[in-house]
């Protein structure tokens, strides 16, 4: 079976997930996100790679999402960029979380995106976003569910010049209807 591929209205051009967020895979997301398991971002990294290779073919560098720092402290790490370091492509840190943001667990879909707006901006270190214009640049994160963050990182992206955004996450949730 072919993995999701998701629309996301506005910046991203592309999005593809290798499946749901469900049964094993989201155990898997799971124990590498809230139980420190990092060994398992090479491996979960590696079937991105094998399911979802349109979004990859003819990109230039990956992008990870960014944590905010109070969460990259308490956490340890960030999955998404271990999930980054993966995928064969140049790692760019272009963009930073400029503001906490409340969790997004459980949040209805126009909450999450008021939850997300204007919560992400580049990079304060120039020389990681030299790379970004003229650029086809890949967006990664472990789970998409309404695809607020991703489109706000794309936003961010487009706005530093890159000529086309997608995104791959490992998994993607399907919200229920409220």
């Amino acid at each position: 079976m072919a993995p999701p591929v998701f629309e996301i209205a506005g910046a991203i051009d592309r999005a593809q997930a290798v499946g749901p967020y469900e049964g094993a895979l989201r155990s898997i997301i799971h124990a590498l996100k809230y139980e420190g398991r990092r060994s398992l971002a090479r491996p979960l990294a590696a079937f991105m790679r094998d399911r979802c290779p349109s979004i990859l073919d003819g990109a230039d560098i990956v992008v990870p999402v960014p944590l905010h720092p109070s969460r990259r402290r308490e956490r340890g790490f960030n999955q998404a960029r271990d999930l980054a370091r993966g995928l064969g492509l140049p790692v760019v840190l272009a963009i930073r979380r400029i503001r906490a943001t409340e969790s997004q667990i459980g949040l209805p879909a126009p909450q999450r995106q008021r939850n997300m707006r204007d919560a992400f901006d580049v990079s304060r270190a120039p020389w990681r976003t030299r790379s970004i214009g003229g650029s086809v640049a890949v967006l990664v994160d472990d789970v998409s569910t309404t695809g607020s963050t991703l489109e706000d990182c794309a936003r961010v992206l487009h706005e530093m010049g890159a000529r086309e955004v997608r995104a791959i996450t490992a998994a993607r949730a399907l919200m229920s209807p409220r």
